[in-house]
């Protein structure tokens, strides 16, 4: 299995920065410490195409989606991406793959989203029966998957080698270590925030859960996990507060551990800042100082 850590970061802002920033980004990232750095798959850069470029500006650092669609590219050619970045730069590639949401497959990208657990299953034994021509790597790739409901657990622990859930809280994260087993990675997100001022902190938070909240995967997680509609349609204090950790260093730190006691085995951090797209490089050298 491959090592990514305890703590890595995730983040969402480094498609909007040109190529060469990310190459000094992700070398000060390695710099600091951090093993590992998780990218999305929206519609900015291809994530294995940013992944090589990453990977290839860094010596240690690790790479995983989180998430490549699967909607995106064919499973052939997704199981081939992930074999030669793994050969390419010695098994430093973490594949996370997620059924992604309705809007970006169906108003988007234009595909049937009637029935993402049957294609994502199709789609994994798909890849495990593609050919490859290529040189392999000296290890297996590993694979985990976005999963919150307890149908898209249960195939993170049959068919790939964990799971990546994202946007939840820290209950959800006792679920998951349940669901798929004591041996399967559980690799968590976690929203953070540098902010003591609640009612700042709470602001910036929901600026960025907006999109987030509307979407029914992950509404429909929280409602399970026991809040009202109410409090997902309204964004409450009790939603703000269980999904972004805001405070002092300590309080990211003891949200951090929360996830660890309660079975995750790596929590990546996503900063939260203000400013949109901007890189929260004080904020990660902080939380490096902290937790690495």
């Amino acid at each position: 299995m491959i090592d990514i850590g305890q703590v890595g970061i995730w983040q969402g802002v480094l498609d909007s920065h040109p190529a060469g920033r990310v190459r000094d980004v992700v070398a000060e990232l390695e710099n600091q410490g951090w093993p590992t750095l998780w990218i999305p798959e929206t519609v900015s850069r291809d994530p294995f195409v940013a992944a090589a470029i990453m990977l290839e500006a860094t010596d240690r650092l690790k790479i995983a989606t989180g998430i490549a669609s699967i909607w995106a590219r064919d499973a052939m050619t997704t199981s081939n991406a992930s074999l030669t970045l793994n050969e390419a730069y010695d098994g430093r590639f973490l594949l996370g793959l997620g059924v992604s949401h309705h809007t970006l497959t169906e108003w988007v990208r234009k595909h049937d989203y009637s029935k993402p657990l049957t294609t994502m299953r199709q789609y994994l034994e798909r890849m495990d029966a593609s050919m490859f021509k290529g040189v392999e790597p000296a290890e297996p790739p590993n694979r985990v998957l976005a999963a919150l409901g307890p149908k898209m657990l249960a195939l993170s622990a049959e068919l790939a080698d964990g799971a990546h859930p994202y946007f939840v809280p820290v209950e959800h994260t006792a679920i998951a270590r349940e669901a798929i087993g004591p041996e399967k990675l559980l690799a968590v997100e976690q929203m953070v925030i540098l902010e003591a001022d609640a009612t700042r902190a709470r602001e910036i938070a929901r600026k960025h859960m907006g999109i987030y909240l509307g979407l029914p995967n992950y509404a429909n997680n929280l409602i399970r996990l026991g809040f009202s509609e109410g409090d997902v349609a309204d964004a409450s204090d009790s939603v703000v507060d269980a999904i972004v950790a805001w405070g002092s260093v300590d309080d990211i730190v003891d949200r951090v551990q929360a996830h660890r006691d309660a079975g995750a085995d790596h929590v990546c951090v996503q900063v939260l800042v203000e400013e949109a797209g901007a890189v929260p490089s004080d904020e990660w050298r902080l939380l490096g100082e902290a937790l690495l």
